[in-house]
């Protein structure tokens, strides 16, 4: 048991930079009150003392805010931060080392008995707000955003966002090795450099804006294969550079390019061409 206690107080320090000594997290993480009550009641549960086990629940929702019914099953190193207006339906899994913040419903969609609740496998982070209902599962690793709604099943290592909720990021369809490489040098040339680079950026407008980057590096790289093959045929184009962009043509629309230092750097940080 105690190293259970142990467990769940290192995994506070891991996943809360606020976190700054035991004794503060032994004494004020509501969260971690309410597992450890839950984890008496639940085995009140299991030995059919459900009236006890329900009495319990109820006295931790006054102490902590968090409603979880004892017939819920956790893993190890379970995390509620903040904990005010959580609430876990009987029939609900969390897997190890789940994350859940304030404001989460782990609820169900039907009134008939049985499996009702989400099952949530390691490692998945709830985002404050947010609703996952029905018999669901939602993978290892992935991430729910802030008050989405999700009722289907979400893949490992996805992250799922919106009322209803959609998956904008997978396993699948991460950017990575050459093409992510691609898509930050273009978008450095673009001015993007901080935005929609990514490859776990949950915005979908963001990773609209990469899919774009992708298509002007691969229309730049086409246009210079074929002024470097007209050239080579003796053809004369190419040979004026496009105009530049400056700091001045981004003024009004919402995207703030830093500084660079020289104006150099700032004729290469706007320069169009590849």
């Amino acid at each position: 048991m105690f190293s259970g206690i142990k467990e769940d107080i290192q995994a506070v320090f891991h996943r809360d930079p606020a976190a700054r000594n035991t004794f503060e997290v032994l004494t004020n993480y509501p969260g971690l009150h309410a597992i450890w009550i839950h984890r008496v009641s639940h085995r009140l549960w299991q030995r059919n003392w459900r009236w006890l086990a329900r009495s319990l629940s109820t006295f931790s929702r006054w102490l902590t805010g968090v409603e979880i019914h004892p017939g819920a099953t956790f893993g190890r190193r379970v995390f509620i931060d903040h904990g005010m207006g959580v609430v876990i339906g009987e029939t609900a899994q969390l897997g190890d080392d789940v994350t859940l913040y304030h404001g989460v419903t782990l609820g169900g969609t039907s009134w008939n008995a049985g499996k009702r609740h989400p099952t949530l496998e390691n490692n998945v982070v709830i985002g404050a707000g947010a609703k996952v209902l029905g018999p669901i599962t939602i993978g290892a690793r992935a991430k729910i955003g802030s008050n989405s709604v999700v009722v289907k099943d979400a893949p490992a290592d996805s992250t799922v966002v919106g009322i209803p909720g959609r998956i904008v990021t997978s396993a699948d369809t991460r950017s990575s090795g050459e093409n992510g490489e691609k898509r930050a040098h273009i978008a450095k040339k673009y001015g993007f450099d901080a935005y929609a680079v990514s490859e776990d950026n949950p915005d979908p407008v963001a990773n609209a804006m990469g899919i774009m980057l992708d298509h002007m590096a691969l229309m730049d790289s086409k246009v210079e294969e074929m002024c470097s093959a007209i050239q080579a045929m003796g053809g004369n184009v190419c040979t004026e550079s496009l105009s530049s962009l400056s700091a001045k043509d981004f003024a009004n629309t919402g995207i703030d390019p830093v500084a660079p230092a020289s104006d150099d750097e700032a004729q290469d940080a706007f320069d169009p061409k590849i």
